[in-house]
C-alpha cells in the first residue's frame, strides 16, 4: 500500500480521507500536477512547480508551500515509493467550506500527494506508433489551468477508448488545439509544427522539451496556429505528455498518417529525448 501525503501527514493511501464538503469534491475547485520521476530523480521539477504556481494563480488560490517545501514532500513520496520510476501526483484544492459558488471567507487548502507507477511507453508503441481520432473541443476557455475539473477531457478521452485508439485530438473553430491528455505536434515537408500556447491549451512540459531539443539540434520548427486541414495532410503527427513521453500517431480517424509508420523526424526526436532523459536519470545537468 503506497504512502501518501495529506495535509501534513504521511499515511497509507487507504487511510487518507477528505471531507465531503471539500470544494475539490463539490466543485472541482482545485489544480494538480503529475511529475515524472526516473530512477528516483524528478524530471523537470522546477518547470512542473512553476506550472503549478501558474495554475494556482489562475484560480486565485495562494500556494500553500514554498518550492523548497514542495521539493521535500516530493522527495519523501519518492523515497517511500515501491517503484524506481514514479509519477508523483499532487493536488491542491480550496479546501472545505459551505456549498456556495463564492470563495469561502476562511480558506484551508487541501494538499494531497501520492505516487503512481510510471512504466515506460511500450517498445511496440514507440516503434510502430498509435492510432488517434479527432473530435470537437468541448472544454472551457481556460485550458491553460491544470484544473481537477476534467469531465470534458474524460468524455473526449473515452471517445478514443471506444474507438480502440490511444488519444483524441481536439479541433476548435477549425484549428488544432491539443489532445485530451497530451500536446500535439505535426511534421510537414521536414518542418516540425506546434500550436502556440494560449489559454485554450495546457502548456506542456514535454512540449517544451521537444522544442528545446529541436532548437539545440538544428531541426527546423515553427510555433503557429495549425488548421485542421494541415493536421489531416501531415507527414507525421506526434503526441507528447509526461506519461506518454513522445509517441507517433500513425493512423488518424482510420486513415494512415504519411506512410503509416513513424517518420524520420519522430525517430530522431525520440532518440534525442531518450538521451536527454537518461542524462537526467544519472543526476547530471541536462545538456
Amino acid at each position: 500500500m503506497p504512502t501518501v501525503h495529506l495535509n501534513g501527514q504521511f499515511l497509507p493511501l487507504e487511510e487518507a480521507r477528505v471531507p465531503v464538503m471539500d470544494r475539490g469534491f463539490l466543485f472541482g475547485d482545485g489544480v494538480y500536477e503529475v511529475i515524472p520521476v526516473y530512477d528516483r530523480q524528478p524530471f523537470r521539477l522546477e518547470e512542473h512547480l512553476s506550472r503549478l504556481q501558474d495554475s494556482l494563480d489562475g484560480i486565485r488560490l495562494a500556494n500553500p508551500h514554498s518550492v523548497a517545501e514542495w521539493t521535500a514532500l516530493i522527495e519523501r513520496i519518492v523515497r517511500d515509493a515501491e517503484w524506481e520510476d514514479v509519477g508523483v501526483y499532487l493536488q491542491v484544492t480550496r479546501g472545505p467550506g459551505p456549498r456556495d459558488h463564492a470563495f469561502p471567507r476562511e480558506v484551508r487548502p487541501t494538499v494531497f500527494l501520492m505516487p503512481l507507477e510510471l512504466p515506460a511507453p511500450p517498445a511496440e508503441l514507440v516503434a510502430n506508433g498509435v492510432a488517434a481520432i479527432t473530435a470537437e473541443d468541448i472544454r472551457w476557455s481556460r485550458c491553460d489551468i491544470k484544473a481537477t475539473a476534467l469531465l470534458a477531457n474524460v468524455l473526449l478521452r473515452q471517445l478514443s477508448v471506444d474507438a480502440g485508439c490511444a488519444e483524441t485530438l481536439l479541433i476548435r473553430d477549425g484549428q488544432l488545439m491539443e489532445g485530451s491528455a497530451s500536446s500535439v505536434f505535426l511534421v510537414k515537408d521536414g518542418v516540425i509544427l506546434a500550436p502556440p500556447k494560449t489559454r485554450l491549451i495546457l502548456p506542456g512540459i514535454t512540449y517544451d522539451v521537444a522544442l528545446e531539443l529541436a532548437g539545440r539540434e538544428g531541426l527546423p520548427y515553427r510555433v503557429r496556429p495549425i488548421a485542421e486541414a494541415e493536421l489531416r495532410a501531415a507527414d507525421e503527427i506526434w503526441i507528447t505528455s509526461s506519461t506518454k513521453e513522445i509517441l507517433a500517431v500513425t493512423r488518424l480517424d482510420g486513415q494512415p498518417v504519411g506512410d503509416g509508420r513513424p517518420g524520420p523526424l519522430y525517430r530522431r526526436m525520440i532518440a534525442l529525448y531518450q538521451a536527454y532523459k537518461h542524462t537526467v536519470m544519472r543526476g547530471n545537468p541536462a545538456p
